[in-house]
């Protein structure tokens, strides 16, 4: 009896316990931000888009979520898909063994980036690609073709080795278009055998795989991987399990540059956040910058970092939040990594997509990753770091390059400096005097937007004496080609006007007479956007004239007419001259405001300098945009067209071909009369210089460089402004000329505009102009540092 009696108390006293359980609510199951994703990988598998995948995505250091989905292998049997699955990640290859281990060899000093491949791989160099670099294999500018034939059958390492060594030149010249290549990433996979001295597969696991403990990856995976491999599709009757798909690479025996490596979500994690934490036991941070931020030619439609896919057709994977700047790649069996340093973010999606017959169905693999890179910025409510915003405006503006994509065509109203001045009744100028005695360095473009010219407007300004006016190259009328310009006046104001150009270097300079009567300097001129324009070494000398004589200094501004944002050519090491200012390069994109402000600075000039900006004018404005009138800043300098060939054109005026001077078109026009018109222009036309194409013609200059000589040469012409590097065009101009007229062309003359010893001996001994080009980029990247600190404007 005590057995039942005790079940019944039991159930007795426990009824309101009960009750009082049901009654409680549930708790509510947390919510899945990343629904979302999982709906879109869910889709793709109804879809048969894949067979299955997994999803991995950090966050601020941590995995923020990780999910597998589907079936690894449907073929020939059903497997379910694990976190652990190991993928064959295809050219993930490139970004994950061969890259960082070129990178790594490079930061041991065993090479340059800009170093050709032949010299240490003399085999490369033959059939014209002996100055392909190593930087351009890793940015895929080698002009190398995509991939190596396999119709033919072949074999072996060595094989391949031998058909890429004697393959004749490539597709097109080095660093004129971007061909995604993976004959780009074989050639480094040798490069990194050949100076280690030890095969790829165990190079990259020592100083790669091995620091960060990616324990399922390599090259060549053990059979005793094969359970967890997801297999990708047959080859005859036999399924890819454990080899590598890429049949470049299987023939190769299973390792290569391109293609080969085997991974786990887990390990790439283990990367992806390596580099955005800039782990030393990868690569020093510097190092991982390099790798991660543009690399290609300035003035390219694309940016690739040093492996990396920045913003190509290839970066789908990038989505459309993200920002540019960010980074990733892709992998043909349908991997993909994708990380942005600026929200702290990586994005891994890892399928077998080619899986079991290759024949993908339903929607394109591409958009997928799209779709899962918004879903995951969505959920994430993704934002930049703090301090991330000037960087990334660095990264993707024209400051560096591939940043074309900042520049738009607009309509702007601007206002130059003086226009700004005097809308504010000269105060700045004033300042707390009854009266201001100003001299005025100016010439015919010194005119207000509606046209007025600055030196009337000063010399009716109340509180303004215009007591004195700087004529500069060309005169104040900017009529003159001569060094024997005279002292005048004005006639409209009865100013006296002094000429600061002349033969000598004392001539150049204000008057210290005249400066002991003044109270300020002012200085409105329309300069060219080169170094080799007089105007601004003549700002130089006035801000050194105001410093010596104590007296305030003001620079109206006024738009780089060739837009303020596009930094080209070598940077000056040469001594100074009137056309050579400073240490800049030839193409500097700064307006003389702004370079006003740095050569005071940086030459410790020390003048009491005010800049009086514009408005309404952007970095990325052409002339063109800036709804101003075009006014010859100098007698050969008529349209915003000769502008744009200036910086270029001009490195070869100095010598003995007509730049067209004498002529209606200067700078628009190259000949001789030793030239043969039509083949220069074809081998100009072969070189694919980007933003221009080469007409022959005949052309007779009436004065300057072989007056009333005939002259046969080439009419250039601008196809697209925005991808001409004119510096570079200049330079194979230089060396076309030397190339083609070596016992003509007079070459020596080249250096004083060039300005750059390094480049000069390379163009005149034969060198690629384009490799020369690669040789100027250390240079630039070190003046973008300094002018970064002067910009005035967005």
């Amino acid at each position: 009896m005590r057995r039942p009696l005790c079940l019944l108390l039991c159930v007795l006293f426990s009824v309101p316990a009960v009750f009082a359980q049901a009654a409680k609510p549930a708790a509510a199951a947390k919510p899945n931000r990343f629904a979302a994703v999982d709906a879109l990988i869910e889709e793709a598998i109804v879809n048969k888009q894949i067979p299955g995948a997994v999803v991995l995505i950090g966050h601020k250091g941590a995995v923020a979520y990780q999910k597998a989905y589907g079936y690894r292998a449907k073929e020939p049997t059903s497997e379910r898909m694990t976190l652990d699955t190991v993928f064959d990640v295809a050219s993930l290859t490139k970004v994950v063994a061969t890259a960082p281990s070129v990178m790594k060899l490079l930061e041991q000093g065993k090479f340059r980036l800009n170093d050709p491949i032949a010299r240490f791989i003399p085999e490369f160099g033959k059939n014209g690609k002996q100055d392909i670099t190593i930087r351009q294999l890793l940015t895929h500018y080698s002009g190398l073709r995509p991939d190596v034939d396999l119709k033919n059958p072949w074999s072996g390492k060595d094989t391949l080795f031998n058909i890429i060594v004697n393959d004749e030149k490539q597709s097109v010249p080095a660093n004129s278009q971007f061909i995604y290549s993976d004959i780009n990433y074989e050639m480094l996979g040798f490069l990194v055998e050949k100076i280690s001295g030890m095969p790829l597969e165990q190079y990259a696991q020592k100083n790669v795989f091995a620091p960060l403990g990616m324990r399922r990856t390599r090259f060549l995976p053990p059979k005793s991987w094969n359970a967890s491999i997801a297999p990708t599709e047959y080859e005859g009757d036999v399924m890819l399990r454990g080899v590598v798909h890429d049949p470049t690479a299987r023939r190769m025996g299973g390792v290569a540059g391109h293609a080969g490596l085997f991974s786990t979500a887990a390990d790439l994690a283990k990367y992806a956040q390596a580099l955005l934490s800039k782990r030393k036991a990868l690569l020093a941070p510097m190092t991982i910058e390099k790798m991660t931020t543009p690399q290609q030619p300035v003035t390219a439609p694309v940016a690739r970092g040093l492996g990396w896919d920045i913003d190509s057709p290839f970066s789908s994977n990038r989505g459309e939040l993200l920002p540019i700047g960010s980074y990733g790649h892709t992998g043909f069996t349908g991997t993909s990594l994708w990380i942005d340093p600026y929200t702290d973010t990586y994005i891994i999606v890892l399928t077998n997509a080619v899986h079991p017959r290759g024949d993908v169905t339903g929607t394109p693999k591409i958009p997928l990753r799209t779709r899962v890179a918004n879903a995951v910025s969505a959920a994430l409510r993704l934002e930049l770091k703090k301090g991330d915003e000037a960087r990334l405006v660095t990264i993707t503006g024209y400051n560096e390059p591939g940043a074309m994509r900042r520049a738009v065509s607009r309509n702007a109203k601007v206002l130059n400096g003086i226009d700004v001045l005097a809308a504010t009744e000269f105060s700045q100028l004033r300042g707390t005097r009854e009266l201001t005695r100003v001299g005025l360095l100016t010439n015919h473009t010194g005119l207000t937007v509606d046209g007025r010219r600055t030196i009337d407007v000063l010399a009716k300004a109340e509180g303004i004496k215009l007591a004195a006016l700087f004529a500069p190259e060309h005169g104040a009328v900017g009529a003159l080609d001569t060094t024997d310009i005279k002292n005048t006046v004005d006639v409209a104001t009865n100013t006296p006007v002094y000429s600061v150009y002349g033969a000598t270097d004392a001539s150049r300079r204000p008057p210290e007479a005249v400066l002991k009567e003044l109270d300020a300097l002012v200085i409105d001129i329309q300069d060219i956007g080169a170094r080799f324009y007089t105007y601004t070494t003549s700002t130089k000398y006035f801000l050194e004239a105001a410093a010596k004589a104590n007296i305030e200094i003001f620079v109206l501004d006024r738009p780089n007419p060739i837009n303020g944002v596009m930094v080209q050519g070598p940077v000056s090491d040469i001594d100074e001259s009137f056309v050579n200012f400073h240490q800049v390069p030839v193409r500097h994109g700064m307006t003389l405001g702004e370079m006003a402000q740095m050569m005071n600075t940086e030459r410790k000039i020390g003048a009491k300098l005010t800049v009086v900006p514009m408005q309404g004018w952007l970095r990325g404005d052409w002339f063109d945009a800036t709804n101003q009138m075009w006014v010859h800043p100098s007698p050969n300098m008529r349209s915003l067209n000769q502008a744009t060939l200036y910086t270029g054109v001009a490195i070869v005026e100095g010598t003995n071909v007509s730049v067209g001077r004498g002529t209606d078109t200067p700078f628009e026009l190259l000949g001789a009369p030793w030239i043969k018109a039509r083949e220069f222009a074809d081998y100009l036309n072969g070189r694919m210089i980007p933003g221009v194409r080469f007409v022959p013609i005949s052309f007779t200059p009436t004065s300057t460089k072989h007056e009333k000589q005939l002259c046969q040469g080439v009419n250039i012409v601008v196809t697209d402004r925005q991808a001409l590097d004119a510096p570079l065009l200049g330079a194979e101009l230089t060396a076309a000329l030397v190339r083609m007229y070596p016992n003509d062309f007079e070459s020596e003359r080249v250096i004083r505009l060039l300005a750059n010893k390094s480049a000069f001996a390379s163009l005149i001994a034969g060198q690629d102009p384009r490799r020369v080009y690669d040789d100027w980029r250390d240079g630039l990247e070190e003046f973008m540092k300094v002018r970064s600190k002067y910009l005035i404007y967005k």
